[in-house]
């Protein structure tokens, strides 16, 4: 039977506070492991926020961005309908579930994502490439008055290498779930999406100021300093279609 994950309240004391000492584990080089890969798993076994999810019952490490991104600006919110594109593993659909109380049937979160996700509580869960002709009307087919009030990304393109290109994929992919946001978000509403540093997220940004009354980055503690990773965090969505007819 697998451990229930906390409830995850805002406020509440962070469980990755204590006091505890945590033990660094390091890793050698053995065999077939290469020097990438046992420097990503020496990462690994001494991130607090893996030993956390694991502790806690997670899906992965990313619900903590989720949850401080909501602990901060506080958006998700008993009774609404969730949109999660890219939910693979499902860490992002277990905080929202919990926090709009789709288990209790208040609110509604769909999740998608052309990898299998195991069932989790309160959810419905569509296996489905995003970026597919058809899924953005399934998804709003699933949705309750085909609506939603808050559409969460965080979808990642497979990486190549090469960082101009990898850029560029995940910068098509928030333009994608965007447009997606305009058309099925209610007055007021909310999209959070992941981006990357590089330049080109000033197109979406515009885009995004079209329609959304507030337009701001954030990067939750939980994201790697080391990363380029950034979340653009737009609420109070105006009801207009400005980001789509650009």
């Amino acid at each position: 039977m697998s451990k229930k994950p906390s409830s995850g309240r805002r406020g509440s004391k962070s469980s990755l506070s204590g006091g505890q000492r945590l033990l660094h584990t390091a890793v050698k080089t053995a065999g077939k492991r290469s020097v990438s890969s046992a420097r990503w798993l020496e990462r690994q076994l001494n991130d607090p926020y893996v030993a956390a999810s694991k502790r806690e019952g997670y899906r992965s490490r990313a619900a903590y961005k989720l949850k401080e991104i909501d602990d901060r600006y506080r958006f998700l919110k008993p009774g609404q309908r969730v949109v999660d594109l890219g939910a693979a593993p499902g860490g992002w659909s277990q905080i929202a579930a919990d926090r709009v109380k789709s288990v209790d049937g208040k609110g509604q979160v769909v999740a998608i994502d052309y990898l299998g996700i195991e069932p989790i509580a309160g959810v419905e869960i569509l296996k489905l490439d995003f970026t597919e002709d058809g899924a953005e009307d399934e998804l709003k087919a699933r949705l309750r008055d085909r609506g939603a009030d808050v559409v969460l990304s965080d979808m990642a393109a497979p990486t190549t290498g090469h960082t101009k290109t990898d850029h560029l994929r995940i910068m098509g992919l928030a333009e994608a779930a965007a447009h997606f946001a305009a058309d099925v978000l209610a007055p007021g509403g909310v999209f959070l999406c992941k981006v990357f540093q590089g330049g080109t997220e000033r197109d979406l940004l515009d885009l995004l100021k079209r329609s959304f009354a507030t337009v701001r980055h954030v990067k939750p503690p939980a994201s790697r300093a080391d990363s380029a990773e950034l979340y653009v965090l737009a609420t109070g969505f105006r009801g207009d279609s400005a980001v789509n007819e650009s």
